[in-house]
């Protein structure tokens, strides 16, 4: 699971590269360490067909199911101290922090497209998510869990990866209650070397040409796009390992 990323590329640079013809945010620094719901930027399309880069929190909208089970964890703690609750009011402030990686587009019991990502895998809620980095725990030291960051290369080039987004009304925080955002997430799959050997589970969907992100924007229905979802193989770098964010500067 991807849960820390950097872009340390200027956004109009990013914007050129996705042939994004609007910047609804364009005054921002490099953002070294992205975590989730942090505010980053997204291409998307917009109404009038034309790509456009917006900011968007880390993080899709979770199951029905796994805010249930959070909140039926929260009312045992609860019951267990003797406090009266209403279930339903628990149930409706129950946080949602997001769903950073999407992995199961294709339900693994049926075979048939997960229902609760299915209303988003169309063309109006596909996106881009640039990156000039990403970071794993490496899974095989569990005390030190250091990071190891992987780019194209050590220059560290924007590359993509396969996003989704929506409009989201939801609670984040308890003590902000309800608000609106704009989430996103990413597509993840099978991993590849190098990231395997550190984080053998998942990597995120990386699109590097081109054409890879013209179909994923493009008008083409599920069935065409899903091929994308696979690893990136032997494309990665080590660039740096430990750290919370990838501070280095690329040329």
């Amino acid at each position: 699971m991807c849960n820390l990323y950097a872009l340390m590329k200027a956004r109009a640079e990013v914007a050129a590269l996705a042939r994004a013809m609007t910047d609804l945010n364009n005054n921002q620094p490099p953002m070294p360490g992205i975590y989730p719901d942090y505010a980053a930027p997204i291409i998307v399309n917009g109404d009038d067909g034309r790509r456009m880069m917006r900011d968007a929190r880390w993080g899709m909208p979770s199951s029905k199911e796994a805010l249930f089970a959070a909140a039926t964890k929260r009312a045992d703690k609860l019951r267990a101290k003797g406090a009266e609750f209403d279930f339903a009011e628990l149930l409706k402030m129950e946080p949602d922090k997001g769903t950073t990686n999407v992995r199961n587009t294709v339900s693994l019991k049926t075979g048939r497209i997960n229902t609760h990502w299915k209303a988003w895998l169309g063309p109006e809620n596909r996106c881009l998510v640039p990156f000039t980095s990403f970071a794993e725990p490496d899974q095989d030291h569990e005390k030190t869990r250091k990071n190891i960051w992987f780019a194209l290369d050590e220059s560290r080039p924007v590359a993509f990866f396969a996003g989704l987004w929506t409009p989201h009304a939801c609670v984040r925080m308890i003590s902000k209650g309800w608000e609106d955002v704009v989430a996103y997430g990413f597509l993840t799959t099978d991993s590849a070397e190098p990231v395997r050997t550190y984080h053998s589970q998942a990597m995120p969907v990386i699109l590097t040409e081109p054409e890879e992100w013209d179909l994923w924007m493009s008008d083409a229905p599920w069935s065409e796009v899903a091929r994308l979802q696979r690893p990136l193989p032997e494309r990665l770098k080590i660039v740096a390992v430990g750290g919370k964010s990838d501070e280095i500067i690329p040329a």
